[in-house]
Formats: structure tokens, sequence, C-alpha cells
């Protein structure tokens, strides 16, 4: 399968919105028509550091997408990318669409002389870490948050 990506667009509202709400499910997190219009919005303002990348099937149908966004490491004194949610319809899932998708963030990371691409996900999502063990090497942090 043809896989292509490029940057999200105004007209790609309601693929976006169905695979975010899809990726919401995955990880149980109940989520509000609101709460992804704020994130859209965010997408959409080109001063808020919030970045979205679509995955197009060879038909043009968004199949997947990923949210990143820059971070500062002070130890380093360079600027890292964050790669914050990545999620591909589960019906084109083993089509290259995740590996298009990281690579696209990787290509942006690389534009801006960023240092790293960095994402966190569920221990138990194995399908996905089969694909995350090929690209990037897993690291022996452990993540820990205060919830306010």
């Amino acid at each position: 399968m043809t896989i292509t990506t490029r940057p999200l667009s105004p007209s790609d509202r309601a693929d976006w919105e169905e695979l975010f709400a899809g990726y919401a499910a995955f990880y149980k997190v109940d989520q509000t028509p609101e709460m992804r219009e704020t994130v859209f919005e965010w997408l959409m303002d080109d001063s808020h550091s919030s970045n979205c990348i679509v995955a197009e099937d060879a038909s043009g149908k968004v199949i997947g997408i990923t949210h990143y966004r820059p971070f500062v490491s002070q130890l380093r004194a360079i600027t890292n990318c964050f790669l914050d949610d990545l999620f591909v319809d589960p019906a084109a899932r083993g089509s290259g669409a995740a590996q298009a998708l990281i690579g696209a963030v990787k290509s942006v990371a690389q534009e801006k002389g960023w240092g790293t691409v960095r994402w966190i996900t569920a221990e138990d999502n194995y399908r996905g870490r089969a694909v995350y063990d090929k690209l990037a090497t897993r690291t022996p942090w452990v993540t820990y948050d205060i919830k306010l």
C-alpha cells in the first residue's frame, strides 16, 4: 500500500476528529467534543507549539495521525521533539502508516535541527511497540505523573 504524509489541514477536521477519538478510546481516556475542539484549534494555530501530520492511503483517505511538538533539554542545551500521539485506523494497521508518520516527524525534526524524537507508549501496547522497537531505541527511563 502506498502511504503519503502531509501536515494537517482545516479540511481534515472530520477525519482527524474520528482518529483522535479512536486514540482516546484506545487509551481509555474520556474525551469530549470540546476537548477535541481545543486540540484542533491548537493544531491550526501557527503560534502554538502543537503540530499534526496525517497519513493518507493511495486513494487520499486519511488513515493515521500523529501530534508532535518541540521541547528543550537544558542538560544538553538543545531542542528535541516529543511525539505526543500516534494513531492509525485499525483497518489500516500493518499498512506502513505508523512508520510513515514517525518518519515524517523525524524529517521535520532533522530539518529543524532538533536532537532527538522521543515518545512514550503503554507497556501493553504490544503491536505498537513491535513497530517502535524497529525504528527507535527503547530507553531505561521511568515516567512519573503528578495529577493536578
